[in-house]
């Protein structure tokens, strides 16, 4: 920065390339906007929020930039440049690239631009534009540290030795379980994980913590995993607590009879199996704000979601609403918004 450079922080995702950022405006006082890019912006969006930027005095952080197209990105290579040299020249207004008229800039701005490298869709920088910014490359960090700082935080005493065996479940289910897309053991899962196991730990203070964390990570991963994965997994957690028996699975006697007569009113079949994943559907969405049922068809996924809707109807007393989208029937900007071509307007999905 004191040379008039941007920075731009690379790595795998969840090594705190954006936060980073953030932390540092945070230290010196200055609001710093963080912008999503997508393959979407035109140099008109990009513009925007440049000149908006130097005119208020404040940082950019422009999240995984190397998805905006090559045609946009030479262009505001251009941009960048025109706004570091009014920097250097410490002038009070400067010419912004195609702007009639001059714009006013702050000298604490200053611009950050995070990359994940190798994705689909993404594209190598031009060189113009990477000798703007100074790389750096971000490590992944120590997870096993973080799962100890995170449980000691949310309650547990037993935090050294509940963390090993965490970290060390984790590691050997990314190496030994099959390979589903689907599946992260990475850093957003493991605090969610730890978020509900903090929750589990104030609910139930009289239990043993071994007990918990075993009850926690078992049944939100379990939902997850496909059919040949849940034994190693299961045995894996056993290996780990040798010495305590598998915790009880949860029972919800009330909506399981309401699901019966449910499962009557559909003229279906009552089916163990079946009716677990009902169960783990019901348990995920008392810890998750999105989920996402995955499955080869007619493996019932459409059944499990509405009567696991209809059982608690009726055991809540609360009506729920379903709203189904087709994906094919509608375009992608229609269902996420888009901005219009002539006029530059941006309307929401």
């Amino acid at each position: 920065l004191g040379m008039y450079f941007g920075g731009a922080p690379a790595g795998p995702a969840g090594t705190g390339k954006t936060e980073t950022t953030k932390d540092l405006g945070n230290t010196l006082g200055i609001f710093v906007v963080v912008t999503n890019c997508t393959d979407q912006m035109k140099y008109t969006d990009c513009a925007k929020i440049f000149k908006g930027l130097c005119q208020g005095g404040l940082w950019g952080c422009f999240d995984e930039f190397n998805r905006i197209t090559l045609p946009v990105l030479s262009v505001v290579a251009q941009q960048v440049l025109a706004i570091q040299n009014a920097k250097k020249q410490g002038v009070e207004f400067f010419q912004f690239p195609g702007d009639p008229q001059n714009v006013v800039i702050q000298p604490v701005c200053a611009f950050f631009i995070t990359m994940n490298p190798g994705y689909a869709g993404r594209q190598e920088l031009p060189e113009n534009l990477k000798a703007l910014f100074r790389g750096v490359a971000m490590m992944v960090p120590d997870f096993q540290i973080i799962k100890k700082v995170k449980m000691c935080s949310v309650g547990y005493s037993d935090f050294d030795l509940l963390s090993q065996k965490f970290f060390a479940l984790y590691s050997t289910c990314k190496e030994q379980l099959s390979n589903q897309r689907h599946y992260d053991w990475g850093l957003r899962n493991i605090l969610s994980v730890l978020r509900t196991m903090g929750a589990t730990k104030r609910e139930n203070l009289d239990k043993p913590e071994a007990y918990l964390v075993y009850r926690t990570v078992r049944d939100m991963n379990l939902s997850k995993l496909v059919a040949q994965d849940v034994p190693l997994f299961l045995s894996l957690l056993a290996d780990l607590f040798p010495d305590m028996s598998p915790p009880p699975k949860s029972d919800y006697p009330k909506e399981e009879e309401i699901l019966k007569t449910v499962v009557e009113k559909y003229q279906l079949v009552h089916h163990e199996d079946w009716v677990l994943k009902v169960k783990q559907l019901y348990e995920t969405t008392k810890v998750r704000h999105g989920i996402m049922l995955v499955g080869p068809s007619g493996g019932g996924k459409s059944c499990i979601f509405k009567c696991l809707k209809d059982t608690l109807q009726e055991s809540e007393r609360i009506q729920y609403k379903d709203v189904r989208f087709n994906p094919k029937a509608i375009r992608a900007q229609e269902m996420y918004g888009e901005t219009d071509p002539f006029s530059g307007e941006w309307t929401t999905g």
